[in-house]
């Protein structure tokens, strides 16, 4: 498997038969950089604490987008299965969203997870997970103010309306790859 996901983007310059490529690749970013972005790109969410892993995505002119993968933020679902993209942001480079989108799949799977979860606004389209392969849960996640684990309130700067759920199932990890011989 390729470690960058490359992609030519077409465009027309002033001249009808005059095209530029411009080449999109995954790079890794560190939280601090990935929160950077959120907070200068993100409609309306603000930085996470912590992660497993985030990454960007980038062409010659610089960085376009990032992506920050952590543990589900839903209780109940088994974060040593489940991966979830819990900030997402681009400046609007056309394909930007859909390849932060798969490469995050990619790297989950890669890491043994077996399902990765993204939740969005129920007026945003959705369209960059749909065509990154995701799927889309039947039922609305119900928006709510719910109280952390110590009693405190969760932020009220940030949404608590119903969201969608979009989830893709990985391969399965490759068992015989993980035993001993003997």
């Amino acid at each position: 498997m390729n470690d960058v996901f490359d992609i030519f983007d077409v465009f027309n310059k002033a001249e009808p038969n005059c095209y530029v490529f411009s080449m999109l690749k995954i790079v890794p970013l560190s939280l601090k950089e990935a929160n950077l972005l959120v907070s200068n790109w993100h409609r309306h969410h603000k930085p996470v604490r912590g992660c497993k892993f985030s990454i960007g995505v980038t062409d010659e002119s610089g960085i376009h987008g990032a992506a920050i993968c952590g543990r589900p933020s839903a209780r109940n679902i088994d974060y040593h299965t489940t991966l979830e993209v819990t900030r997402l942001v681009t400046d609007g480079t056309k394909n930007a969203c859909s390849i932060l989108y798969a490469a995050t799949a990619r790297i989950a799977s890669e890491m043994g997870y077996e399902k990765i979860i993204s939740y969005i606004l129920v007026n945003e389209t959705g369209h960059s997970l749909k065509v990154s392969g995701w799927q889309e849960r039947d039922e609305i996640t119900p928006g709510r103010q719910w109280k952390h684990t110590d009693g405190n309130p969760r932020r009220t700067d940030q949404p608590t309306c119903d969201k969608r759920q979009f989830f893709k199932t990985l391969a399965p990890p490759n068992k015989h790859l993980h035993q001993g011989n003997g």
